[in-house]
């Protein structure tokens, strides 16, 4: 079975329609999301109708969390503050419903999917070292562990750190996968990311795609967002 897994599309409907255009092209079972489908960006209901309607497993994300009252925001960088107001004053009372729907993680005997970290989901705990990964790694039974949030692809294993667009798991080693950013990439590549499991082959692709980022970036100038939050779209960072 081939999953597609979309992570941190912030409102970036351009970027999360041009994914599901390729996906509809290519042979894939499943789609899951692992958060954050708001924020940031200025189409947040277009962007929860269509998860809602696409994906078959939909977790919830510290941004999605924030916009639905949930969570203290006091961490939030200034921009992040200002989008979340924004994100909570347009969002629908049936989108909002939806969000408080999500759960924190899914599992299974092969894998884990969380949108931050394993050892507290909630707690939305960065994984950005090979020491924060090892530590992580010890919460978890599975081989497989999918995270976003950081909105950086990296593939983490024990003792060793990846940046390769296709990967192939090793037999019994623990594996976290960080499937980068579909709506608001920051590794310095302004393509949309995301990443594609082959269940058996034991594969994972991370596929990148252009998207009309101009017209993203003028709708959010145009809802009054900060312009810092599209001037970033153009750079990835």
């Amino acid at each position: 079975m081939k999953i597609a897994i979309f992570s941190d599309i912030h409102g970036n409907v351009e970027a999360l329609r041009s994914a599901l255009k390729y996906l509809d092209k290519h042979k894939i079972d499943n789609i899951y999301c692992l958060g954050d489908i708001v924020g940031y960006g200025p189409s947040p209901n277009e962007c929860v109708e269509i998860v809602r309607d696409r994906c078959e497993m939909v977790l919830m994300g510290n941004h999605d969390y924030a916009a639905i009252g949930l969570a203290n925001i006091d961490y939030f960088n200034d921009y992040a503050k200002m989008s979340t107001y924004w994100t909570i004053n347009h969002l629908t009372d049936e989108n909002k419903d939806y969000l408080r729907s999500l759960p924190f993680s899914h599992q299974n005997d092969e894998l884990v999917m969380v949108h931050s970290s394993p050892t507290n989901p909630s707690h939305w705990y960065y994984i950005l070292s090979q020491q924060d990964a090892k530590i992580e790694m010890e919460s978890f039974n599975q081989q497989l562990c999918f995270i976003g949030h950081s909105h950086v692809p990296v593939i983490f294993q024990k003792k060793l750190m990846f940046r390769k667009t296709k990967f192939k798991l090793e037999q019994n080693e623990k594996t976290i996968v960080n499937v980068g950013s579909v709506g608001q990439p920051r590794d310095g590549n302004p393509k949309l990311c995301f990443a594609i499991y082959d269940d058996e082959n034991k594969t994972i692709e991370y596929i990148r795609l252009e998207y009309d980022v101009k017209k993203t970036y003028k709708k959010i100038v145009e809802a009054g967002l900060p312009i810092f939050l599209a001037e970033r779209l153009l750079k990835g960072y």
